[in-house]
């Protein structure tokens, strides 16, 4: 192991300046990880070139904050594997089975991917036609007791079919899959909606909060839910997009088209708050797949 004053060579300030950079704040942490003591690591900046007022106010500044971090880690609820499409190598297609998929644009936290030509012009007036005669007022889980109620936030019409109900369904959930490298039956059923003008969602979290009395019973049927897939049928004249508030996103609803984010963990840190901000015009069509941490039944 290098001696502490070895390693802060590398720190050592301009000689008109005293400026506490993001590399010190890390060499400090790196030395404290290291075990050496804090006269140690002040005297190792002094040596080179630090002053000892410096010198203290970034050490109890930086060790404060790092702290702070690791503890707010360590309250967190344990992160968990999500479905991860193959992004390493950045391609700008994917297969996904029997239908190449564009791959549009990338974010890393949240981890999310746009998807272009998802769903063919046909299928989305497939799904559409298919759903419409059976839609009824979106509801939203009723977190009390696990149940479902209808919400003031949620203002959209829609209806599920169930997992592989006919051939349409099936080819798409097997697509989504391969696509996401998620099994199958992890999947809950496929919901449509219909957003009218007026109609929207206000931003919500799709994951179960653990704090509230209904999430056991919902976690039954499959876990916790650890990722959203939403595609778009059909486009408003105006507005419906989909919104991330948390990192200023909008995603637009091109028909054929679709947005996939994960949250590895049910909390805000994810920063998975989403929307779908107001039909200003015309009528907004999507179908939405959320995906569990086990299987779904």
């Amino acid at each position: 192991m290098a001696k502490p004053a070895k390693s802060a060579k590398s720190q050592k300030p301009a000689a008109t300046t005293q400026t506490v950079t993001p590399a010190l704040r890390q060499w400090i942490i790196d030395q404290a990880e290291a075990g050496f003591a804090p006269d140690v690591v002040l005297k190792s900046m002094q040596a080179s070139g630090w002053t000892e007022d410096v010198a203290i106010e970034a050490m109890e500044t930086t060790l404060a904050a790092h702290l702070q971090a690791t503890q707010e880690r360590k309250l967190l609820p344990t992160a968990v594997p999500v479905p991860r499409p193959a992004l390493d190598d950045a391609p700008l297609l994917l297969d996904a089975g029997d239908r190449m998929v564009q791959v549009l644009s990338v974010m890393r936290r949240p981890h999310l991917v746009v998807f272009g030509n998802l769903l063919s012009a046909e299928e989305c007036a497939e799904l559409v036609a298919l759903a419409e005669p059976r839609l009824s007022r979106s509801l939203t889980v009723e977190t009390k007791s696990g149940g479902e109620e209808v919400h003031v936030d949620r203002t959209s019409d829609g209806m599920f079919f169930t997992r592989g109900e006919n051939p349409l369904v099936q080819r798409i959930e097997a697509r989504i899959a391969r696509l996401l490298d998620w099994p199958l039956q992890n999947g809950e059923g496929l919901q449509v909606l219909r957003y009218q003008p007026g109609a929207q969602y206000k931003p919500h979290y799709d994951y179960f909060d653990p704090q509230e009395p209904g999430t056991p019973t919902i976690l039954k049927r499959g876990g916790q839910r650890v990722a959203t897939l939403i595609m778009y049928l059909g486009e408003p004249e105006k507005g419906g997009a989909t919104i991330f508030p948390d990192v200023h996103l909008e995603v637009a609803p091109q028909r054929g088209n679709a947005v996939f984010f994960s949250y590895d963990r049910p909390h805000p840190s994810t920063q998975s708050l989403h929307g779908g901000a107001p039909v200003l015009a015309g009528e907004k069509w999507i179908a939405t797949k959320w995906l569990r941490e086990r299987e779904f039944n």
